[in-house]
């Protein structure tokens, strides 16, 4: 297992959220908590921008995927729009996430609620080669959603 250093800095008024840690030994996602005063209204079908209340430093060659916590997938229909939400190693703004509601009811986000996860991944960059004719494959003209079966 391969190990990096990510620099955290809390936004003012901050200091009583918890950083960003794993839950457990084999957890690959951080848990990220809610930077709200008293609580905020999710309701049914909404999408609201909601601050994790920290600022990343994250190295070159790695990135920050932002996924939903699946706990609140189930229970709530609590999710994001943009998953995984991508953060750059260039990107030094404050960390929010885009929740939305596709549950029923109202959901109540809390100061310090537990409402997305992170994963730290490495990057891989491509180089693009224009051609006229791509390899041949078992699906090379089915289309889309189509397996050659």
């Amino acid at each position: 297992m391969k190990k990096i250093l990510i620099a955290v800095k809390k936004k003012k008024d901050c200091e009583d959220l918890p950083i960003p840690k794993y839950a457990t030994p084999g957890s690959s996602g951080m848990d990220l908590c809610a930077d709200v005063e008293g609580e905020v209204l999710l309701l049914p079908g909404e999408i609201k921008l909601i601050s994790a209340g920290i600022y990343l430093s994250i190295p070159e060659g790695y990135e920050a995927q932002i996924r939903p916590r699946s706990g609140l997938a189930l229970k709530h229909g609590i999710t994001l729009v943009n998953t995984p939400g991508t953060i750059d190693s260039d990107y030094r703004g404050l960390l929010s996430i885009i929740l939305i509601n596709h549950g029923k009811n109202i959901f109540k986000i809390r100061r310090g609620d537990r409402i997305a996860q992170m994963v730290i991944g490495e990057v891989t960059k491509a180089d693009i080669l224009m051609t006229e004719d791509l390899d041949g494959t078992l699906r090379s003209v089915g289309g889309f959603v189509h397996t050659g079966k």
